[in-house]
């Protein structure tokens, strides 16, 4: 599954992605600076590629957190928002996009509680 997160801090995206990885799922990050049009244009460019897209509303800008929400909606993306993410947080919504997909049937959507 692609994962697209948005804001967070820079110095846990190595970690993200090796967990990601290590479960099977490829992320994308964004940092939530929507400094310019080419920010804004990274940020939609990331909720389209994505499948399931996290939002982190600790670090990151108002402008981010509606964007980023808006296309989401748009483009009917599965939206998890979340005050914090770090490893074991983001672990846990890994264990819990895992479960979900390993119990829906096919073609069906999946929907992400953890």
């Amino acid at each position: 599954m692609r994962i697209g997160v948005i804001g967070g801090l820079d110095r846990n995206v190595a970690a993200l992605q090796t967990l990601a990885e290590t479960q099977g799922h490829e992320v994308g990050f964004h940092t939530g600076v929507m400094a310019g049009p080419a920010s804004a244009g990274a940020l939609r460019a990331l909720v389209a590629r994505s499948e399931l897209v996290v939002i982190v509303t600790d670090i990151n800008s108002h402008n981010a957190v509606r964007a980023a929400r808006r296309e989401a909606r748009l483009r009917h993306r599965p939206l998890k928002i979340v005050r914090k993410l770090g490893a074991t947080q983001f672990a846990a919504l890994l264990r819990g996009v895992h479960d979900a997909l390993r119990t829906a049937p096919a073609n069906d959507t999946v929907v992400v509680a953890a």
